[in-house]
């Protein structure tokens, strides 16, 4: 009879465990930030020169609205920006797109000069006092919630691989 070593053991020990949690942790990426199905919160903000502003000014007007929480810094947020592009110019007109620039390690000058130096579209604002970041629940930049006309979170993503173009029509009704 082959009596398995420490080793193997322990080898399939860990094998077992990964096998375990990392379901588990997949779930719990999905499951970050504001619930969907929640109503969009408020939460003071700046626009890129300066002046204080509610973020609850923009949505729950009729208009869809796509957020990201981004940084220049972000090599997920580079990666989505071709995606996120493609939706600026699909949806001109039937959505707004908001860049919330996340406060660590940024300016909303740095911003304000990466947004132009890339010519990106959209309405961008600056989160200096993380209220934004605090009242989504924001994981992770790069994390995109898109709201319906109301102000209802419809979905919410993180990561470079989001597919945009799905999540806008989802609001949209399938266009």
């Amino acid at each position: 009879m082959n009596i398995p070593s420490r080793r193997h053991l322990a080898a399939l020990a860990s094998l077992t465990l990964l096998a375990i949690v990392a379901p588990v942790a997949a779930v719990r990426a999905q499951e970050a930030g504001i619930a969907v199905g929640a109503m969009a919160p408020a939460a003071m903000v700046e626009s890129l020169d300066g002046k204080p502003m509610n973020l609850s000014d923009i949505y729950g007007k009729g208009t869809p609205v796509v957020l990201e929480f981004w940084a220049t810094w972000c090599p997920l947020c580079r990666k989505l920006e071709p995606a996120m592009a493609a939706a600026r110019t699909k949806y001109d007109g039937k959505v707004k797109f908001v860049g919330v620039g996340v406060s660590a390690n940024q300016s909303p000058e740095r911003q304000k000069a990466h947004i132009e130096a890339n010519r990106m579209g959209g309405v961008y604002v600056f989160d200096r006092h993380d209220a934004a970041t605090k009242a989504f629940q924001v994981p992770h930049t790069s994390y995109v919630v898109v709201l319906d006309g109301a102000g209802k979170v419809v979905y919410t993503g993180v990561g470079e691989s989001q597919d945009i173009d799905a999540a806008v029509k989802k609001v949209l009704g399938g266009m």
